[in-house]
């Protein structure tokens, strides 16, 4: 099973090459990204270390962590961000997805879309019973992606960690197959 490339009305989900390592460092070593990632913002040699274990997340073989997809614009091939659909439990049909985007592609809807088929994937091929996703509170856009998605706010934890130097706020999402299912034949 494959589950490469995949294609939306405005993007490309693919796997990552090492030709991607400039581009993606572009916008992952920025400190407005990194800022609610678990993560520092990294540097160009970080990501050429980090790119042969994302090509390996292809989703197959016995210890597969999950899928991680470089997105790009279907016009232009340009890489605007990485999404990933990661394998928690699949004995118990769980995953978890994340995404960062390049700030010049960010409020447009390229994430929305992306983890659209992300989720479908997840769903329909992977054959998950639950996806969940997390945030800090402070990162409206991301928690607003998660609504967007139809995923439900499960837990907010207050001051529940040191995040950075400070306390954090953390959101928990959600949604379970059926409701995934349903949304699908509402649209």
């Amino acid at each position: 099973m494959t589950f490469f490339p995949i294609e939306t009305k405005r993007l490309i989900l693919r796997k990552f090459t090492p030709a991607d390592a400039e581009a993606t460092a572009a916008y992952q070593g920025l400190p407005e990204v990194a800022r609610y990632c678990m993560w520092e913002p990294r540097s160009l040699e970080r990501v050429r270390e980090l790119i042969p274990r994302w090509i390996a997340m292809d989703g197959t073989g016995e210890n597969s962590e999950g899928i991680q997809y470089a997105v790009v614009l279907r016009t232009s091939g340009a890489l605007i961000g990485d999404v990933v659909l990661m394998f928690e439990d699949l004995a118990a049909r769980q995953g978890q997805i994340g995404y960062v985007m390049s700030p010049a592609f960010q409020g447009q809807g390229y994430a929305t879309e992306a983890m659209e088929a992300v989720l479908a994937v997840g769903f329909g091929q992977v054959g998950l019973h639950r996806i969940s996703a997390r945030c800090d509170a402070r990162n409206t856009g991301s928690w607003r992606v998660m609504e967007k998605l139809g995923m439900r706010r499960e837990a907010h934890f207050r001051e529940h960690a040191i995040f950075k130097g400070e306390w954090d706020q953390e959101l928990v999402y959600a949604i379970l197959e059926d409701e995934w299912r349903a949304a699908q034949g509402a649209n």
